[in-house]
């Protein structure tokens, strides 16, 4: 994959948008359409189930080198080599970690990605070594319905004081990508929005083109 710096789109195959689709299809026109990372997110799968899915992925992925992102199961994308994990508030400072380190003994190269919610959040994410941020969500969001908007204030925010890659995430369509832009993003995080997608190759490149 490409270094973090150089990514700006970064999608998902989220099985509760595959509307019965194979996922490693789904990679591929997310891979065609030029998305940088693909996040496998499976909020309602076994392990089990999440680590099939992953070996179904991760090839596809590895052929069009854009980097597979495996969501909250940091175990299974150390075991399939995946390139990153992405945890949330939750997974990494709730339950008592201070720093990435504490995760990835001896030269583990998995990055380690985390969700924000608040400019506390970001500097204690960047402060316990964060490869990256997520910022967001920016609007109200379907894929996360109980999570209060951060709005546009905290993108300008991460602009002017994040000093890490990160991704605005949350609510990121072709109407507001534009706003995002402005407020100082340069790079994004788009679900729902290429997933329900008539064809997701063609809205990965809609973005791409805009983000370019």
């Amino acid at each position: 994959m490409k270094p973090l710096a150089d990514c700006k789109l970064y999608t998902f195959v989220d099985t509760a948008y595959l509307h019965g689709r194979a996922p490693e299809l789904v990679a591929q026109m997310l891979c065609d359409g030029g998305s940088d990372l693909i996040q496998l997110r499976a909020k309602n799968s076994s392990p089990a189930e999440v680590r099939v899915l992953a070996e179904k992925i991760l090839p596809v992925t590895r052929r069009a080198n854009v980097g597979l992102v495996i969501n909250d199961h940091l175990d299974i994308a150390k075991a399939v080599g995946a390139d990153i994990c992405h945890l949330g508030q939750e997974d990494f400072f709730d339950a008592g970690h201070t720093h990435i380190s504490e995760l990835l003994p001896g030269n583990n190269p998995l990055l380690i990605g985390l969700s924000t919610h608040a400019p506390a959040q970001a500097q204690r994410a960047v402060e316990a070594g964060a490869d990256y941020v997520a910022i967001g969500p920016i609007y109200a969001t379907g894929t996360k319905p109980t999570a209060t908007p951060v709005t546009l204030d905290y993108v300008r925010w991460a602009a002017a004081n994040v000093t890490i890659p990160w991704f605005a995430i949350g609510g990121v369509n072709l109407q507001t990508l534009d706003a995002v832009l402005a407020a100082g993003a340069k790079r994004i995080c788009v679900v729902s929005a290429i997933l329900n997608a008539p064809d997701i190759t063609a809205a990965c490149r809609e973005f791409r083109k805009r983000l370019d």
